[in-house]
């Protein structure tokens, strides 16, 4: 609800945003209008937004665009102010954002985890909102990446079974749309065929890994993940992304100190007190680099 992903996320991760579904189904990426919900504003069924254009609830007031746009973007305050240093398009009545600018600050909405649906007794409820609902420990599909995993360690695979297969059930099924968020409404294609051709002939572990991460982004695997497969400094070692202010709007390159005792958490120093044991075993029971 609260994840400010780096950059990374939406150049690499989700680099394929028209044919893999799990991008849109992943991000609130397009905020809409509900000033009708409001007492505030619901008396007006129109109001105006990014270039002094109508805006009717429903409509789209601020957007993260998926790629850099061919048109430039104007970040002046007139003749109206996001107010989260947004730009405009000519043409659009919804403030815009690239993903060059996503920052600590400003960045997509968790959506997957969300109610999808609005019968909260009036309530402000979805596409905007978040939401606290407890999602599933365990998904069918980790079945297919833990035995892609294997088959890329080098266990033994049955026919039809390779890493590459196992993966592409997965990818085949991401390619089916039902539904826009983007677009709020219903959306029915079928992109499996492209998607599954674009995999990988030779699958190896960071692959495996992008594609956890495309399948459980926000749901609390990464950092196992990348400890897991000692490729915690590897991959995460470095990101970029804007700073935490609306005016920090230069992409950084942040690097983070990851050191090998830092794959092992420590042993909480209460639980550690409280055993019965010498100083010097106590001393001796904590993960190394943490006395």
């Amino acid at each position: 609800m609260r994840m400010a992903p780096p950059q990374g996320v939406f150049s690499n991760t989700f680099a394929d945003k028209t044919n893999d579904s799990r991008y849109d189904g992943t991000f609130t990426t397009v905020y809409r209008g509900n000033w009708n919900k409001t007492a505030l504003y619901g008396t007006n069924p129109v109001l105006y937004n990014a270039n002094a254009l109508p805006v009717e609830p429903g409509d789209a007031i601020f957007s993260f665009l998926n790629e850099e746009p061919s048109e430039s973007i104007n970040y002046s305050t007139s003749p109206y102010d996001s107010g989260i240093g947004a730009g405009i398009i000519s043409g659009r009545a919804d403030f815009v954002l690239p993903p060059s600018r996503i920052s600590r600050r400003v960045y997509p909405g968790l959506w997957k985890l969300g109610p999808y649906r609005t019968d909260n007794a009036g309530g402000l409820g979805q596409p905007n909102a978040g939401s606290t609902r407890p999602f599933n420990v365990a998904k069918f599909s980790e079945l297919y990446l833990v035995a892609a995993e294997a088959a890329v360690k080098g266990a033994s695979t049955q026919p039809g079974k390779s890493a590459r297969d196992l993966v592409n059930v997965l990818r085949a099924r991401a390619g089916k749309w039902r539904w826009s968020n983007a677009a709020n409404s219903s959306f029915i294609q079928d992109n499996s065929a492209a998607i599954t051709a674009a995999t990988p002939e030779i699958i190896d572990i960071n692959y495996i890994l992008a594609e956890r991460s495309r399948e459980f982004y926000g749901e609390g695997y990464r950092w196992f993940d990348l400890v897991r497969t000692q490729k915690w400094n590897e991959i995460a070692g470095t990101y970029v992304i804007c700073g935490p202010n609306l005016t920090d709007i230069t992409p950084q390159t942040f690097t983070r100190t990851i050191e090998p005792f830092h794959y092992l958490r420590p042993i909480p120093r209460p639980q550690i007190d409280l055993m019965d044991m010498s100083p010097a075993e106590i001393a001796a029971y904590q993960n190394p680099g943490y006395n």
